[in-house]
């Protein structure tokens, strides 16, 4: 695991090159190298920071050259034992024990045809000599990052962005777009970048960029063929597809540990991974008693112990209650795109544990909320329709009105039930699209625009329309089945991938994710939304699953989310920073934000009127991140 970046055809390209690969050294701290080629056709320079892993022998550090081929390389190959012992029978020598080369011969032996045979998570880039061509390609989840900019005839990539705009800020601008999407979101869409001109290479794609400055992308994985050829075949057997996923997942040259929230989808990677090899320990948090209070949060460490110990598990506790004034501006950097989730302090500061500790790799839960319809928005939608056949007096009259007078928080305590019914009203009517996407973003369209310059009210309709298109790009036939896939293709890449890789990186340190996987994939859309979702149950077959190996009081308790104090925060640690950076900030001289709105905003979330501490949290990090890039150079 590690951090790639590199130039082609570019007259500077070396210093690029350098600048760049030293601005991700947090990725890979083992070792870094350079590698650069010029000819009368192409200029091309690769460098690389290493995390070892796999084959910790120096033969394995990169840029890896062999027999007219060069690559950089990011990423775990989970079943590259296999491709090598295929490759070896057609009679190639391999000279280190890496995945690296592998990947490699590889593609020397089948081209792109062997992207579709790699399991695992990868970004690279590959020059082959004779062409003087450049590859690229990414994994079809997009786990791995891979940013590229076109830059004259040709381009520069890197595994971040932040390495990007440090090598070429000047050169560059805002998008004003990436920026009302980050709104709207709290992230950013797979399809935007918060740079113009900057792309993120999709996921389960690649590129080809020829000396004549041709670049073209192709796709080799699409997860809406996966679920529409998956929904008309039989159900998987899901026990064992996730024990296979679990154990093909724990290849390393390296001890691995795991994340254990006590929640069901780390409970099962933990315990199946621990099963598969006793030494996996694990690595939980929590929080302060009185920050729990405020944002209605259950404690979750008590189902870890719990988990813990029934199975012989070494768990490592770390209470979380950082400074977050002083850390606010690191995470907002360690992101690199406008990102308003905390919980990605949650990933940095348990893989800064791990790291500490000497651990490189932990598997994470991650992914199963959104393949198997775990999340509350799910189940919200599915009772909203329920909801809008009862008599509209009765809505309009009674419920909604009785809703809108509940305050959110009271005496110091948030009222959860509170804020889930106001939440719940902003979506209860709407068609099943716009019921989705209200669901979870943060604000209605006619909202975001009150807040917005009115310049830019036209982007606001721009990210709505493209939902809607993702959202409608299928042929699945169930509600259920739909919703997951618009998370799997929009909310788990953007957000949930996405911090997780920048937080746990920046901590030098690899997250797994088995549940991200191309088979468990094809498994979880074989189910139809029925056996997902059941009443007032959620994760139904996963579940079922999970009885194979879990006590009930894990499988069945209570859904919690893996999100941080937020609102103790917004209301008392970030207070003043709100009020002088915020309120006073760049974004509203500038104009792009009504300070009117924004001021009565923060003034409702304070009086316990309405919860905008999410929005808050947001607007505030996005301030942060707009100063950060204009300090590096980069217009608006």
């Amino acid at each position: 695991m590690c951090g790639i970046a590199g130039c082609y055809q570019q007259a500077d390209g070396q210093k690029l090159t350098d600048v760049m690969t030293d601005r991700i050294a947090h990725r890979g701290p083992d070792s870094a190298g350079t590698w650069s080629h010029q000819d009368d056709r192409v200029s091309i320079q690769l460098g690389f920071r290493r995390l070892s892993i796999i084959d910790l022998s120096t033969t394995a550090d990169q840029p890896l050259r062999k027999d007219g081929l060069t690559i950089v390389y990011n990423g775990e190959l989970y079943n590259y034992r296999a491709l090598r012992a295929e490759l070896t029978a057609r009679g190639t020598r391999f000279v280190t024990k890496s995945d690296t080369e592998v990947v490699l011969e590889a593609w020397r032996a089948w081209g792109p045809r062997a992207l579709e045979r790699f399991r695992g998570m990868f970004a690279f880039g590959l020059v082959d000599d004779s062409s003087g061509e450049l590859v690229l390609a990414r994994d079809p989840f997009g786990i791995k990052p891979l940013y590229f900019l076109r830059r004259g005839s040709g381009l520069i990539f890197a595994s971040e962005l932040k390495a990007i705009v440090a090598a070429a800020g000047s050169e560059l601008r805002i998008e004003p777009g990436a920026l009302v999407a980050s709104m709207l979101y709290y992230w950013i869409p797979e399809q935007r970048c918060a740079i113009s001109g900057v792309h993120k290479l999709p996921g389960g794609s690649w590129a080809l960029m020829r000396p004549d400055g041709v670049l073209s992308v192709q796709q080799y994985w699409s997860i809406a063929d996966v679920a529409a050829e998956a929904a008309s075949g039989a159900p998987a057997d899901l026990a064992e597809v996730m024990e296979e996923s679990v154990a093909a997942h724990l290849v390393a040259d390296v001890p691995i540990s795991s994340f254990l929230s006590g929640g069901l989808d780390s409970s099962i990677v933990t315990v199946l991974a621990h099963r598969a090899d006793a030494k996996v320990d694990a690595y939980t948090i929590a929080f302060r008693p009185e920050d729990q209070r405020l944002e209605a949060m259950p404690d979750d460490a008590v189902y870890a112990r719990k988990v813990a110990a029934r199975y012989g598990i070494d768990l490592h506790e770390i209470e979380i209650s950082p400074q977050i004034v002083e850390m606010l501006p690191h995470i907002v950097d360690v992101l690199d795109e406008p990102i308003g989730d905390p919980a990605a302090i949650n990933t940095l500061l348990m893989c800064e544990a791990a790291h500490a500790r000497g651990v490189k790799v932990v598997l994470s839960g991650l992914g199963a909320d959104e393949l198997f319809g775990g999340y509350r928005k799910h189940l919200a939608c599915l009772l909203a329709s329920r909801y809008g056949r009862l008599p509209a007096g009765l809505r309009h009259g009674v419920v909604q009105p009785a809703v809108q007078r509940m305050p959110v928080a009271l005496a110091g305590r948030g009222l959860r039930y509170a804020r889930w019914a106001k939440r719940f009203l902003s979506f209860a009517e709407l068609p099943e699209e716009p019921r989705f996407r209200r669901s979870y973003t943060l604000y209605d369209p006619d909202e975001l625009v009150g807040l917005l310059d009115p310049d830019l009210a036209g982007y606001v309709g721009q990210v709505v329309d493209q939902h809607c298109q993702v959202y409608d790009d299928n042929v699945l036939e169930d509600q259920v089945s739909r919703m997951c896939l618009a998370d799997t293709r929009l909310f788990l890449p953007g957000l949930n991938l996405a911090y997780t890789d920048k937080a746990s990186m920046a901590a030098s340190v690899e997250v797994r994710v088995p549940f991200v996987d191309p088979v468990v994939a094809q498994a979880a859309f074989s189910i139809p939304g029925r056996r997902k979702i059941r009443g007032r149950q959620s994760k139904i077959a996963l579940k079922q699953a999970a009885e194979n190996w879990l006590p009930r009081e894990i499988v069945h308790r209570p859904k919690a989310s893996f999100s941080a104090p937020l609102r103790a925060w917004i209301q008392g640690d970030l207070r003043e920073l709100i009020d002088d950076v915020l309120v006073c900030g760049e974004l509203a001289e500038s104009g792009m934000l009504r300070r009117d709105a924004m001021a009565q905003l923060i003034a409702d979330d304070r009086a316990g009127r309405e919860d905008r501490s999410k929005q808050v949290w947001q607007l505030l990090t996005l301030e942060l991140w707009y100063r950060n890039a204009r300090a590096l150079g980069v217009a608006t």
